[in-house]
């Protein structure tokens, strides 16, 4: 029978499972990609779809939904300024998950979540030219 099957337990009580999902998603806010198992994947999809979905609204009462999962200033701020924006035009379909393979050391099922924003432009870092050092340097 398939009675109360639909949440992934993930071999983890209630609250642990919430506070693993909301780490999780904040480490997506923050990074835009995180590199999780498979089944860990599908249950974050749809709670960050509902924080983005629930954020696009704008209203001090979505924001306050939003904070009771996104508990870090740093990222919330984030959340709302820019990655909200990049999805004022889509409707749903906030992240995409894409398999990797398995894990060489107990065999788990990998995944990739990413969500679907540009990718923030990166400067090239100049390098130091190694060659003669200035006169009068410490020795």
């Amino acid at each position: 029978m398939g009675h109360q099957d639909k949440i992934a337990k993930l071999g983890r009580t209630k609250s642990h499972r919430e506070a693993m999902l909301r780490n999780m998603a904040m480490s997506l806010f923050e990074h835009r990609v995180i590199k999780t198992t498979d089944a860990k994947a599908k249950a974050l999809r749809p709670l960050v779809d509902r924080l983005i979905t629930n954020a696009k609204k704008g209203t001090l009462a979505s924001k306050r939904e939003v904070a009771r999962t996104v508990h870090q200033k740093r990222i919330f701020k984030k959340l709302f300024a820019e990655i909200v924006p990049q999805f004022e035009d889509r409707a749903s379909g906030f992240t995409r998950v894409v398999k990797l393979g398995v894990r060489r050391g107990d065999g788990a099922a990998l995944s990739v979540v990413e969500l679907l924003t540009e990718r923030p432009k990166e400067e090239p870092v100049k390098k130091a030219k190694k060659g003669k050092e200035k006169k009068g340097a410490a020795r």
